[in-house]
């Protein structure tokens, strides 16, 4: 599904990935983690295309996303859904309206009703529909944004910190939710974070960076730094 072959990243001076390479499968569940500035969030980056790689290749179901045309950006990232920790929500839209936004940008049609209500049943938040992010709490706001990343169905789900702004409980039943379309509907999930309790209560794939590299890479692993 997700294969990076000898990439690197430089800001100026500073590698932010340095010969990275590893796989991932479909349907796996990926931890991603390291000290602030290992390279984590320059790796969701690239994986959204927000940016590009100075050296090697990215490639998605066989196919480098190095080598997209602008025109080609859209179709990509309808197969990508992402999870931020400052949630992105658009606060003059309700609930159901956030939710319906991915199916519009997913050309799917923001009528779609039944996929907006099963996402949000999902996440235990149909009946705050008709409100909006700001009269939600934060642990609310982010199962909003688990449920627009659900809505139109990706084969991949990119998570950067989801859970560094909620309580321990809330922190975990976001998890689970993203643990179960591994399992269920066998999306990808790949999901950076510092949060220790989380991996290791889950023992997933562990890939630890450090400087820019890649230090470890283990199934069923802890959190370690």
């Amino acid at each position: 599904m997700v294969k990076f072959q000898d990439v690197t990243k430089k800001f100026g001076s500073i590698s932010a990935l340095e010969d990275v390479s590893f796989e991932v499968e479909a349907g796996e569940f990926v931890f991603i983690t390291g000290p602030s500035g290992a390279g984590k969030t320059t790796l969701v980056r690239l994986l959204l295309r927000d940016i590009t790689p100075d050296k090697g290749k990215i490639l998605i179901e066989g196919k480098d996303i190095g080598g997209l045309k602008p025109r080609d950006l859209p179709y990509y990232r309808r197969k990508v859904g992402v999870v931020f920790q400052d949630f992105k929500l658009l606060f003059g839209r309700t609930v159901w309206e956030n939710v319906a936004l991915a199916l519009e940008v997913a050309g799917e049609g923001e009528n779609d009703g039944k996929r907006i209500k099963e996402a949000l049943d999902e996440v235990g938040l149909l009946d705050r529909a008709n409100l909006f992010p700001k009269q939600l709490a934060g642990g609310e706001q982010q199962r909003v944004v688990i449920a627009r990343a659900l809505v139109a169905r990706p084969k991949l789900i990119l998570a950067d910190e989801p859970t560094g702004n909620l309580d321990p409980a809330t922190a975990r039943q976001i998890i689970e939710l993203l643990d179960r379309q591994t399992k269920e509907d066998g999306t990808t999930v790949i999901m950076a974070t510092h949060n220790e309790n989380i991996v290791n209560s889950l023992k997933r794939r562990v890939i630890l960076f450090r400087g820019g590299k890649i230090i470890s890479d283990k199934k069923g692993a802890k959190y370690s730094e």
